[in-house]
């Protein structure tokens, strides 16, 4: 009987603990719910709009200044799988690429010591097959990335999608970092950090080819 009372006394502490833990849990949930159901596309080959989809990419000096340049010039693929998995083909020219506002970067990045244009006219990412969910609530996209003529498997990383048919109502966004020493752009190491990051927004044009 004299337990009671120490029992009764212990229930809002025990409340007071797990309050926390069950807040997290609820936000857990609503996050999963919130996640849009994708809207499933048809087999075939979806071509990107080349008016809506932008390609770029980042890089930061050494005294923390970041540069941001572009790729005006790009063919773009996603194929859907007879099993509804998708697969991206993406081609981006690189004597076209662009530092805007800056001509003297914009030759540096298109000459020998970085993306070399007139010896690899593109850069170029084929990914591994995924599912399309990938694309609603975001994850990675492994591949291969081909730069100057060398080939490494990179990722992708996916933004959660704002829609239920990203590429269409809202932009795919997907974002990766790679070192560019690991491709022969080893140049003024000393002024440029070695990390190049490229951000891809992406959006497809309707009809699919068979």
């Amino acid at each position: 009987m004299a337990l009671r009372p120490l029992r009764r006394s212990l229930r809002p502490a025990l409340c007071a603990a797990l309050l926390p833990l069950c807040l997290l849990c609820a936000i857990g949930h609503a996050q999963v719910a919130s996640v849009p159901a994708i809207a499933p596309l048809a087999p075939g080959e979806y071509a990107l709009d080349p008016a809506q989809s932008r390609f770029g990419f980042e890089i930061r000096t050494r005294f923390g200044q970041r540069i941001e340049g572009f790729f005006p010039r790009y063919e773009g693929t996603v194929h859907v799988l007879a099993d509804g998995r998708h697969q991206v083909h993406l081609r981006l020219f690189t004597a076209y690429v662009e530092i805007p506002g800056k001509p003297r970067y914009t030759g540096w990045m298109r000459g020998e010591a970085f993306f070399d244009a007139p010896r690899y006219p593109t850069v170029s990412f084929d990914s591994q097959p995924f599912s399309p969910q990938v694309l609603g609530k975001g994850g990675p996209i492994p591949g291969t990335l081909s730069i100057r003529g060398v080939s490494h498997a990179e990722t992708l990383t996916v933004m959660p999608a704002a829609c239920t048919r990203p590429g269409y109502d809202c932009d795919v966004i997907s974002r990766g970092t790679v070192l560019r020493g690991r491709y022969g752009m080893d140049k003024w190491d000393l002024a440029l950090s070695d990390r190049v990051t490229f951000v891809l927004r992406a959006r497809l044009t309707e009809a699919a080819t068979r």
